[in-house]
C-alpha cells in the first residue's frame, strides 16, 4: 500500500477496513495473481496469511507443488483440501438431475464450484482464526459474486478483501512485482496466452484472440478436447445407466460418480467431444465470448434428458424446462444459496425417482447423439408405437370422437375470425367506414 493507485477502499458492509484485518484466510491457486496477492496482503495490511488450495479435479494439477509455494512465500499454513467427492455429490450431479445449461451452452462447471469453494473458505477461516477471507477475482466477472455472496450468506461475521479488483496493477506490474519480491512466474516474465478456470466438470479459457468475434478459434487453446477434424476415424457407443438420475455405470461397470465422470470426459475428449464457443450474458451488465471445453457434460447431460423424456409424461416433459433454466440461472448468478433453488431441488429430485435405464451415446468427430435407450419405467410401449397397431390401452376406433373434441375450441374461433374478415360484416370495422 505505497501509493494512492493501492489504496484500500470499501463500498459493502462485508469489505474488511484495514484496521478490521488481522489474519486472512486466502484462496490460493499458485498463480501469478493469488502468489502476488499472498505477499502483497502480508504488506499492505501486515496481517498473517493462511492459505486455502481446493482440488476440484483440476487435471495435472501438482498440489503439493501449490502448497509449497504457499509457504515459501510466508503464509503460516496452507490447506490442500480434497474437495472432488463433495462437488461431483452435492453440486455436479444436481446439475445433471436439473439438465442445467446457462444459455443454452454452459453446464456451469465454474459457477458450481464456487459456492463450494467459498463454503469450504468460512469453515477454513474459523477453524484457522481468520477474519478476514480474501479471493482473486476481478471485478469484470461472476465469480467475485459468487464467492462473496456466499461468505456474506453463511459467515456475516467475516470479512473480504479482493485485492486484484482494487490495487488497479496490471500485468506487467504484477510481473514486476513477483519479480522484486522473489515469487516465481511460470514462464518467467511471458504472460500466459489464456487465462484457464477448470475442474471435473469442465474447462474455460478466456483472453487472447477470444475477445475478437471474428476470430475463430486457434487450436492451442483446446488442451482438454481433441479438435474434431484430428479425432477417430471410427465412432464408438458409450452406454451411460443412471438409477435414479444419478450416473452409476459406464459400459455395464459401475464407477464412483468422481470416477464415473473422470472416464467419460476423457472417452469424450478423445473424440472431440465437448467444445462450446459461447456468447454470454454475465450478470455484471457485460456480453463477453468464452471457449469451453466440456467432455463429461456433453455426453452425460443429454444421455440424462433423454432418459427422462422417455419416462416422463408429455406434461412433465413440457413443464421442467422452464424450471431448468431458472435452476441454471440462479447458479450462474451466484445465488445457490437462495431458497427457491433448494425448492427447485426438491421438484428436480421427484422427477428423477423415475429416471432410471440406459443411454448409448454415439461419439464421433465432435458429435454425440442418442442411438439407444432403455428403462425399467418407460412411459412406451412398442407394440403399440407400431404403425397401425392397436390394442391394451390404446384404440382406434377411438380417435375420431377424440379429434372431435379435441379441436372444438379451436374449429370454433377459426369460424368466428373468418366470419369478422369477411366484407361488409357488421362487426368488421372495415364496414363501418
Amino acid at each position: 500500500m505505497t501509493d494512492d493507485r493501492h489504496r484500500i477502499r470499501t463500498t459493502a458492509s462485508y469489505e474488511a477496513e484495514p484496521s478490521e484485518v488481522g489474519r486472512v484466510l486466502l484462496l490460493y491457486s499458485g498463480g501469478l495473481d493469488t502468489s502476488v496477492m499472498l505477499k502483497w496482503i502480508q504488506e499492505a495490511y501486515d496481517a498473517e496469511v493462511v492459505a486455502l488450495t481446493v482440488n476440484l479435479g483440476q487435471p495435472g494439477e501438482d498440489f503439493e507443488v501449490v502448497r509449497g509455494k504457499a509457504l515459501n512465500l510466508g503464509a503460516v499454513d496452507c490447506q490442500v483440501v480434497d474437495a472432488r467427492e463433495e462437488f461431483a455429490r452435492d453440486f455436479v450431479l444436481p446439475a445433471i438431475k436439473a439438465n442445467a445449461l446457462y444459455g443454452g451452452g454452459y453446464p456451469l462447471f465454474t459457477a458450481l464450484g464456487r459456492p463450494l469453494i467459498a463454503k469450504l473458505a468460512v469453515d477454513y477461516a474459523r477453524r484457522t482464526g481468520c477474519d478476514t477471507i480474501a479471493h482473486g477475482c476481478t471485478g469484470k466477472g461472476n465469480d467475485q459474486v459468487r464467492i462473496e455472496a456466499t461468505i456474506a450468506t453463511l459467515a456475516p461475521e467475516l470479512k473480504v478483501i479482493a485485492p486484484v479488483r482494487g490495487w488497479q496493477m496490471g500485468r506487467d506490474e504484477e510481473i514486476e512485482y513477483a519479480r522484486k519480491h522473489g515469487i516465481p512466474v511460470k514462464g518467467g516474465t511471458e504472460i500466459a496466452p489464456y487465462s484457464i478456470d477448470d475442474n471435473l466438470w469442465g474447462r474455460s479459457s478466456e483472453g487472447r484472440w477470444i475477445e475478437d468475434l471474428a476470430h475463430a478459434p486457434d487450436d492451442d487453446v483446446f488442451q482438454l478436447v481433441t479438435p474434431p477434424e484430428r479425432a477417430p476415424d471410427a465412432p464408438q457407443v458409450v452406454q451411460i445407466s443412471f438409477r435414479q438420475g444419478v450416473p452409476v455405470a459406464l459400459d455395464g461397470e459401475q464407477l464412483s460418480l468422481v470416477e464415473l465422470l473422470r472416464q467419460v470426459a476423457e472417452i469424450g475428449a478423445s473424440h472431440g467431444v465437448g467444445i462450446v464457443d459461447h456468447i454470454e450474458d454475465r450478470i455484471v451488465g457485460l456480453k463477453v465470448r468464452d471457449i469451453y471445453e466440456v467432455p463429461a457434460a456433453a455426453v452425460i447431460m443429454p444421455a440424462h434428458a433423454e432418459l427422462e423424456k422417455l419416462v416422463g409424461t408429455i406434461h412433465q416433459n413440457q413443464f421442467k424446462p422452464g424450471l431448468e433454466r431458472q435452476w441454471a440461472y440462479l447458479v450462474y448468478a451466484g445465488l445457490w444459496w437462495e431458497p427457491l433453488r433448494a425448492d427447485l431441488d426438491a421438484f428436480m429430485d421427484r422427477v428423477n425417482e423415475q429416471v432410471t435405464g440406459t443411454i448409448g451415446m454415439k461419439l464421433y468427430k465432435g458429435s454425440a447423439r442418442v442411438v439407444t435407450r432403455e428403462s425399467p419405467n418407460a412411459v412406451y410401449d412398442q407394440s403399440l408405437a407400431s404403425f397401425g397397431e392397436s390394442g391394451g390401452l390404446f384404440s382406434q376406433q377411438a380417435s375420431p370422437g377424440f379429434i372431435e373434441l379435441w379441436s372444438l375450441q379451436s374449429r370454433m374461433a377459426y369460424r368466428l375470425r373468418a366470419q369478422l374478415d369477411e366484407p361488409g360484416d357488421e362487426l368488421d370495422p372495415r364496414a363501418k367506414s
